[in-house]
């Protein structure tokens, strides 16, 4: 039996229609539908009043569904990160290429708006660092088989955890050659 159908079975048992229960729960009428037609599911918080609402056991109450709301949350990792990743992208090309206009054009007030762009993007680069610590995933491929939903197998993970001693070479490598380009372009311009 599935979440939906377990919530409106003791929802049944226990006399209470939705909206009663809604009430109780302090959520909509249309909440309480959507949990029950498996359209989406309870927070942890609503997930123990209706434990103890119920009178059953939190593990009685979402047996079975488990495994569905790890995929979720998982899922809903997934996204954010990307979501996050592709801000942080945005940011940090924006940051490069604006720094020199934005002075250029606008003096102080431009460097002051450079930096609140360069304070957002690391804001994000922080937000992708910790789900990337979190979860574990340095290299490349490790970024897209996360972002793909997939885990590397053993022999796999071996293979890219070998390759993290040179990632701290290779950061340092690549933020030298952006710097270099940077420098040159701003040279330049001045």
């Amino acid at each position: 039996m599935e979440l939906g159908q377990r919530l409106k079975h003791y929802r049944t048992n226990a006399g209470f229609n939705q909206e009663e229960l809604a009430e109780k729960l302090y959520v909509s009428r249309q909440t309480i539908s959507n949990w029950e037609n498996d359209k989406s599911y309870p927070d942890i918080h609503s997930l123990l009043m209706l434990s103890d609402l119920f009178n059953v056991s939190l593990d009685e109450l979402v047996k079975g569904d488990i495994e569905i709301m790890k995929e979720k949350v998982e899922e809903t990792k997934v996204k954010s990160f990307q979501r996050d990743s592709n801000i942080f992208t945005v940011l940090i090309i924006v940051c490069i290429v604006s720094a020199l206009p934005l002075y250029k054009w606008l003096g102080i007030l431009g460097i002051a708006i450079w930096a609140i762009i360069a304070i957002a993007m690391i804001y994000y680069a922080f937000k992708v660092e910790k789900v990337k610590m979190e979860e574990d995933i340095h290299t490349y491929k490790e970024i897209v088989a996360f972002m793909n939903g997939e885990k590397l197998d053993g022999i796999e993970k071996a293979r890219e955890e070998g390759k993290r001693r040179y990632e701290p070479i290779i950061k340092l490598l690549a933020g030298a050659i952006v710097g270099v380009i940077v420098a040159m372009i701003l040279s330049r311009f001045m």
